[in-house]
């Protein structure tokens, strides 16, 4: 079975840091394409931040470009969202997800439970 947990979620003030993490379990990580999801109305999520399985395709969503740095640890079956320059705007829930494949993911399969990220003015 698989699973996704994330961690470092947290409050701060606008222009601070949060790094999350998502730890993955019941399937081989560094077979797979890693992304970072945030939630939006309903059930639907929006697309953060992606990585390939070999980390060498990073895309984003031009609202974090050059604030947020995605990265992963093939060896601790991790992947990291490096939050910088927060803005109250980016306050959301947060979530990780597990691709289909290495590159391109071709839809994401398995998601976290979600942390919580809280920017105040």
């Amino acid at each position: 079975q698989v699973h996704l947990a994330e961690s470092g979620g947290g409050s701060v003030q606008a222009g601070g840091s949060l790094r999350l993490s998502c730890t993955v379990s019941g399937r081989t990580f560094s077979d797979y394409a890693m992304g970072w999801f945030r939630h939006t109305s309903g059930n639907a999520r929006k697309f953060v931040a992606a990585i390939s399985a070999n980390g060498l395709a990073t895309p984003y969503a031009d609202s974090v470009k050059g604030r947020f740095t995605i990265s992963r640890d093939n060896a601790q079956n991790t992947v990291y969202l490096q939050m910088n320059m927060l803005k109250p705007e980016d306050t959301d829930v947060y979530y990780c997800a597990a691709g289909r494949g290495p590159w391109p993911p071709a839809g994401y399969v398995y998601y976290g439970q979600g942390t919580q990220v809280t920017v105040s003015s």
